[in-house]
């Protein structure tokens, strides 16, 4: 018998009370503790699991009902004592109790006594004995340490968030140094440097903001600022080279855009002509949707592609209005060479134009006479498809009908055949019957009979099915003058008889040499016997 209980220690799970963590599915078995000076008996395992109240936020103090009258404090310590650290145990005088532990983890511990029966010692009067009830209890306490805890953590959580906002935030500017002549020539310096001048420029601002020009600075400033506008005329430089690649960029792109636009029409001219009569009647109607929705496509890219186009000679045009308006203050030469390429591109413009109206009438004049054809020939050609619909399903009821009706044909030759075979067979028992009853009345009919049987199971075909297979394999294999395979016969003949195996077969190809001869075809993996007919020859043979 145990003296005692273990300690229980988070690390090490099912030592103590409390058993390592269990299905929920799995019934729970609770085993007898044997303390110093009580002894815990488990409750019936048939009885539903004791109630308990809703867990207050940060529990660590549990409510023990159902005390023997005569236990003690010591008692409560000695049993509770290996659930965890007890801080304080508040005990009534009607058999209650509450007890707060250090931890919360400690108090599911607790909870798994509930149920058991104590009894003190050996006694078993009732003032010994009882049934524990242990439940979460509220204490201002334990509220107290868990919003505590709570403030503790929305702490770091703010600081937390706070570092992550000052990690994310760009680094503000760097301080600008103070005024002196020493700083005055670095920043002259640097204004005379294109890479350093924005970060000089800003100085120089600062200081003026500031108020650091005088009477005896002036100067310094002023060199300063002249520095800083001589910067003005690289600038205007770079920005008339970034225009000029600007203008060449946009006219790479206006001719490559014109190139595509070209294409696009070729494209179109393609589907339109394989659109025509004549080509296409000779499409299946997969072919015909795909060439329609692909002449959609096509249309609908070129018609933005050019409205792209358009609209990129219209803004060249307001361009080319703006600039003359910002020119009228120019000479009169050179308001003139402005007017006359201006009227020179308008004259391009106006061809292009020209051009394109003719086109588009053209393409919808074309439009609609394949339209009109289209409608014309539309009625004629739907009459002829019906027609020749009409006549195809007549020739499929027609050949249905006749397979039909020699599939019955077939039927009554193959029960024809079964009763053939039943007649054979019973033939071929009172033939065996007979030898039988020969060969006991006498001996002299058995050396009489004997060459007569020999001479019948020395024969090749045994039975009129074994005929009428010879004859339909015959038949078969001289329509396939290259031989077949023994599958390739057998897969035949399965459409006359699924009873049919294939040894069989075999075996009586093989007992006719003179009808059929098994030939080996290919080479290596492609290695192949095949049966031929050779009856023909047999014949000159036998």
């Amino acid at each position: 018998m145990m003296t005692g209980i273990p300690p229980i220690t988070p690390m090490m799970p099912g030592l103590g009370i409390v058993p390592p963590p269990i299905p929920p599915d799995m019934p729970v078995v609770k085993e007898i503790i044997h303390c110093k000076s009580c002894t815990l008996f488990p409750p019936n395992p048939n009885l539903p699991p004791p109630a308990t109240r809703e867990r207050p936020p940060g529990c660590k103090t549990v409510f023990v009902g159902g005390l023997p009258e005569n236990g003690t404090e010591q008692i409560i310590v000695e049993v509770f004592e290996q659930c965890g650290e007890i801080i304080a145990i508040r005990k009534s005088k009607k058999n209650f109790c509450h007890i707060r532990f250090a931890e919360e983890y400690m108090v599911d511990k607790a909870l798994y006594l509930s149920g058991y029966r104590i009894r003190l010692g050996s006694s078993t009067d009732k003032k010994d004995t009882g049934r524990l009830h242990v439940d979460f209890a509220q204490a201002r306490d334990d509220l107290y340490e868990w919003e505590c805890k709570q403030r503790m953590l929305a702490r770091e959580e703010r600081h937390r968030r706070r570092m992550e906002e000052e990690r994310l935030r760009p680094p503000s500017p760097p301080p600008v140094v103070h005024y002196s002549d020493h700083e005055c020539s670095i920043v002259a310096e640097k204004l005379k440097d294109d890479s350093k001048f924005s970060e000089a420029v800003q100085t120089l601002l600062t200081w003026i903001e500031r108020g650091e020009v005088n009477r005896r600075s002036a100067n310094n400033f002023y060199s300063m600022i002249q520095s800083a506008n001589s910067h003005v005329r690289r600038l205007v430089n770079e920005k008339a080279a970034h225009e000029k690649d600007m203008e060449e960029a946009k006219e790479k792109f206006k001719q490559a855009l014109s190139g595509i636009l070209i294409q696009f029409e070729q494209i179109v001219a393609v589907y339109h002509s394989a659109s025509k009569q004549k080509a296409w009647d000779h499409f299946t109607k997969a072919q015909r949707k795909n060439i329609s929705v692909w002449c959609k496509q096509a249309e609908e890219i070129r018609n933005i592609h050019n409205d792209e186009l358009m609209g990129i000679r219209r803004e060249e045009e307001m361009e080319m209005s703006d600039d003359e308006i910002e020119e009228t203050t120019e000479t009169k030469e050179t308001e003139e060479s402005a007017l006359v390429s201006q009227t020179e591109a308008l004259k391009e413009e106006n061809d292009s134009l020209r051009w394109q109206l003719d086109a588009y009438r053209n393409e919808v004049e074309l439009l609609k006479q394949e339209q009109g054809k289209a409608h014309r020939e539309d009625d004629p050609n739907k009459e002829q498809q019906l027609k020749l619909l009409q006549q195809a399903l007549q020739g499929m009821q027609q050949h249905l009908l006749k397979v039909q009706e020699e599939y019955k044909r077939k039927e009554a030759e193959l029960e024809k055949i079964k009763d053939d075979k039943l007649q054979v067979e019973k033939m071929l028992e009172n033939l065996k019957e007979k030898e039988s009853c020969a060969s006991r009345l006498c001996a002299s009919s058995q050396d009489s009979d004997y060459p007569l049987e020999k001479t019948l199971n020395s024969s090749p075909i045994k039975s009129e099915r074994e005929a009428l297979l010879v004859g339909i394999i015959s038949t078969f294999l001289h329509v396939h003058p290259f031989g077949a395979s023994i599958e390739y016969i057998c897969s035949y003949l399965h459409r006359l008889d699924n009873k049919i195996c294939t040894s069989d077969v075999e075996c009586l190809m093989s007992r006719l040499q003179h009808t059929f001869k098994q030939e080996m075809t290919g080479v290596g993996a492609s290695l192949e016997k095949r049966w031929k007919f050779c009856g023909f020859e047999g014949l000159k043979l036998t």
